[in-house]
């Protein structure tokens, strides 16, 4: 029986790679993907990443990809992506597993800070199914509470997220003329948010320094961390390890 895997987005500010990549190699797997954000209607990606826009000198290290761009670019017309599900319908009993995107445009604060999808994906782990997070989806699952415990769904797991310097280094980069635009939270970042949630700050892995984007050809160059029904990743860099290491565990 083929697997659904539902992928909740905000209305803006996912970003492309973290959303198109993972979602190209789980359709290419022959899993069917429901997409489901706020109000119901297609999701708009972090416009900065996709184009390169204002991003100056940087440009070219910092945008998406090429072919994670041509990913998107498929993705926006495939009728799950145009046919997103409302939050409020949402129930984890539906699906096989989910995976939770990231992306720091201020945009992303309403998914982040939904209590509908906290609540959702607490459920998926009390279910023990499969979840994945990527960046600061891995904010989303930390502010997910286990009612019986009212702890995070991450208290006792091992995870990786965003690290403290790669979203720093971002935004020093870019800071003159972008502001804050690299800092979700100003003040707090991904990594010290996570690590709050957790038993032991030791369960935090910063991995290998994060320098060169994997491919399928590259994956030694992409990380991710997995506990149990839970996988993990830092950054767009790491998108397609993070991508099959979800599909192994759906198939597990």
């Amino acid at each position: 029986m083929t697997k659904t895997i539902l992928i909740p987005l905000p209305s803006y500010g996912c970003d492309p790679t973290e959303v198109a990549i993972p979602w190209k190699m789980c359709r290419e797997h022959g899993l069917n993907v429901v997409f489901a954000t706020p109000d119901g209607n297609p999701a708009i990606p972090d416009q900065k990443m996709l184009h390169g826009q204002n991003l100056g000198i940087f440009k070219g290290l910092l945008r998406t990809r090429k072919d994670a761009v041509e990913a998107f670019t498929m993705m926006q017309s495939a009728a799950e992506y145009q046919t997103p599900l409302k939050y409020v319908d949402l129930n984890a009993d539906d699906f096989d597993g989910t995976l939770l995107p990231g992306g720091h445009d201020k945009g992303v604060r309403e998914y982040l800070e939904s209590t509908i999808l906290h609540k959702l994906v607490a459920d998926f782990f009390k279910a023990e199914k499969p979840v994945a997070a990527i960046c600061h989806g891995v904010v989303l699952a930390a502010r997910s509470l286990d009612l019986e415990t009212g702890k995070s769904v991450l208290h006792n797991r091992k995870t990786t997220a965003l690290l403290k310097s790669q979203e720093m280094t971002a935004f020093q980069l870019t800071r003159l003329w972008l502001k804050d635009y690299y800092l979700t939270y100003p003040g707090l970042t991904v990594q010290e948010e996570v690590t709050a949630a957790l038993s032991d700050r030791t369960k935090f892995i910063e991995g290998p320094t994060p320098i060169l984007r994997d491919d399928l050809k590259h994956l030694y160059r992409g990380f991710t961390v997995k506990d149990q029904n839970y996988v993990s990743a830092r950054w767009p860099g790491d998108a397609y390890s993070f991508g099959l290491e979800f599909i192994k565990l759906l198939d597990a």
